[in-house]
């Protein structure tokens, strides 16, 4: 009798084995829910297999604090209490070294907690514990635990090898659960922009090339819109290549002077000597070479906008005559002997801090306390990081239409570019694109274009913007260090990533020798 029962066991076992990683497998066809499938997969090794109270354990997204997310013959309320610290207890340690841990007897074993069910709880016999790591891509997603009393028939080799195959099983469920929720955010990302391209009236703003739905944006477009039916003066502030012009374009557009010109003049581009000329206008014979009249740009704006660009860069005498047309709302030809009525609004924009100027003697206080009268302030595109993909379509088939070129983005492409800082703002963003579309030789960006575009983009950065000299030379020849900035930091850091730690190169980038870098790595501490 005893002897039948040894020679048969082994086959009923096996055949367990394979009914528990059938059921499984199908398990994993029948239904996209985590959690059912897991639990259910947790069910069969309980009921078949006699390990029970299983438990998946995950980090929580935020906190990492270790969770049990899924479980089988644990009540809402244990299951609540499964809760542990990074490192903290037999969880805590297999979540953290990846390692596989059995505790032969938990009342023996101090780093077991307890946590999740009390001692009273369980079998008054010898209770096994196994943790076992959940991995994938040598990456350990979470831990699969369960109770196992020692006291049993069925080898225990044999129970760590259909626990490993379950571990397995699992970690493809949370994977393809993960890869399921992100393609379907995706989706919905996808399908709120097109429903908000579709559904946006023609008649805002945003139908003008201002494109994004980010809370900054949101704040200087309402400014915008506030005043665009009254003749008050605007100051655009913010970096090189937010968009300024655009939104002067759209303030006129926005008002009742939209059927007349808008002309926009950038004040750093005109020769000191030509800026009244360019301004104001002249008569026939007012200089050598002025063998007809010609309007100037106020005149050519009359009735409608003029968008001096770079106010900060025009010269001090020909800010006083813009005060005067600020203030009489005339301006003067030269060579003319009367002054002319004008009737424009006047819009300006800077990247320099004027109050700073002013103080600095550069720019004039009464002129811009008459500039400043709606200050409206463009945030950079490292403010709205969320309008990245917006902006990335739009200019893409902008791109398209202008170069008869029929080329797309890949979504982990979008995702590059929209996790990259952008120091050049909008303008920077539209030149990559340009540059990505006509030198892509599919009709697809990928990801390595876009990495090797943006590489590109830091490198340029770097050298445009070199580390300061940190050493003086001395008579003598002897050298002096200068003090080292913390904010230096970063720049270093930066290069070295770019140059995957070679310092020669990373020297190079940063304009330095390559004992400079080393000593500033020394100094700021860099690993």
């Amino acid at each position: 009798m005893d002897t039948a029962n040894i020679r048969t066991a082994p086959e009923t076992l096996i055949d367990e084995e394979l009914l528990v990683i059938r059921e499984a497998s199908a398990l994993m066809g029948k239904s996209p829910d985590q959690h059912y499938v897991i639990r259910e997969i947790l069910h069969l090794l309980s009921e078949l297999l006699g390990l029970n109270r299983g438990r998946v354990v995950l980090p929580d997204a935020e906190t990492d604090i270790l969770r049990i997310a899924h479980a089988y013959g644990l009540s809402q309320t244990e299951i609540k209490r499964g809760q542990f610290s990074p490192g903290e207890g037999i969880t805590g340690r297999v979540m953290q070294t990846g390692q596989m841990v059995i505790i032969q007897d938990i009342d023996s074993e101090p780093e077991f907690l307890f946590r999740t069910v009390v001692r009273d709880q369980l079998p008054h016999e010898t209770v096994s514990y196994i943790a076992m790591p959940i991995e994938q891509g040598g990456k350990v997603l979470g831990v699969l635990g369960v109770h196992r009393l020692r006291d049993r028939p069925r080898p225990l080799a044999r129970d760590l090898q259909m626990l490993k195959i379950a571990a397995t099983l699992i970690a493809q469920v949370i994977m393809l659960n993960r890869y399921i929720q992100e393609r379907t955010a995706r989706l919905e990302t996808e399908n709120r922009e097109l429903k908000w391209a579709l559904n946006k009236n023609p008649s805002t703003l945003g139908s003008f090339g201002i494109v994004g739905e980010s809370m900054p944006l949101r704040r200087a477009l309402k400014q915008i819109e506030q005043v665009a039916q009254t003749d008050a003066t605007v100051l655009l502030l913010g970096e090189s290549g937010t968009g300024k012009e655009l939104f002067a374009r759209a303030l006129h557009l926005s008002s009742a002077r939209r059927d007349f010109p808008f002309i926009k003049v950038n004040c750093g581009a005109i020769p000191e000597n030509l800026f009244e000329s360019e301004l104001f206008g002249y008569e026939k014979g007012a200089f050598t070479g002025a063998t007809s009249s010609r309007p100037g740009y106020f005149e050519q704006a009359n009735n409608g906008t003029i968008f001096l660009d770079e106010i900060g860069d025009m010269p001090l005498a020909m800010q006083v005559k813009l005060l005067r047309v600020l203030q009489e709302n005339t301006i003067q030809r030269v060579g003319a002997r009367r002054e002319a009525a004008i009737n424009v609004r006047i819009v300006t924009a800077t990247n320099q801090d004027l109050q700073q100027a002013v103080s600095r003697g550069k720019f004039r206080l009464d002129l811009f306390y008459r500039i400043n009268v709606i200050p409206v302030r463009l945030p950079t595109l490292q403010e709205r990081p969320e309008d990245i993909r917006h902006l990335v379509r739009y200019y893409l088939n902008q791109i398209n239409q202008s170069y008869q070129r029929n080329v797309n983005i890949a979504p982990d492409a979008l995702e590059q570019l929209a996790a990259y800082s952008w120091p050049g703002n909008v303008r920077q963003l539209r030149n990559v694109l340009e540059r990505l579309a006509l030198l892509s030789e599919n009709r697809l960006i990928s990801a390595a274009d876009a990495a090797s575009v943006i590489a590109s983009e830091t490198m340029n950065e770097a050298s445009t913007h070199p580390v300061a000299d940190i050493e003086t030379t001395l008579p003598g020849g002897l050298r002096t260090y200068q003090s080292v900035q913390t904010s230096d930091r970063a720049s270093i850091i930066q290069a070295l990533a770019i140059s995957n730690g070679n310092k020669s190169r990373a020297a190079q980038q940063l304009g330095m020798t390559l004992r400079q870098l080393n000593y500033r790595i020394q100094r700021l501490g860099i690993d």
